[in-house]
């Protein structure tokens, strides 16, 4: 979970069956919906127990093993989508000038990003 700790929300206690995805819907309720497996496909989600927890921004809600709802900070990295971008502009860009153009562009992108984050 990107090296942050989880920190409990709420205590619920839901005992989990197998063959089910345990989540936290729109409502703020524990749902269940049956995987899909093997060629079968999946069921639709019932309601486990109303809860109607707030969800805040920037927080990853799950059922953690003891069946109680928890939260983790969300990671959010993004040096793999520059390296894609770089990829693709240097695909798309035909003379060596451009592509010159494109990595220093790149770089000056990579240098505002390294500055935002030791903020």
């Amino acid at each position: 979970m990107g090296g942050t700790m989880a920190e409990k929300v709420q205590a619920v206690g839901v005992k989990r069956e197998s063959g089910y995805l345990y989540f936290i819907d729109k409502q703020g309720d524990v749902s269940r919906a049956l995987m899909a497996r093997g060629g079968k496909k999946g069921g639709k989600s019932s309601k486990v127990a109303k809860i109607g927890i707030k969800k805040e921004k920037g927080y990853l809600y799950f059922i953690d093993k003891q069946g109680d709802i928890s939260r983790s900070i969300m990671s959010r990295g993004g040096k793999k989508k520059v390296k894609k971008t770089v990829k693709k502009a240097a695909k798309v860009a035909k003379t060596a000038k451009t592509v010159k153009k494109v990595k220093k562009t790149v770089k000056a992108v990579k240098k505002v990003a390294k500055k935002s984050k030791k903020k």
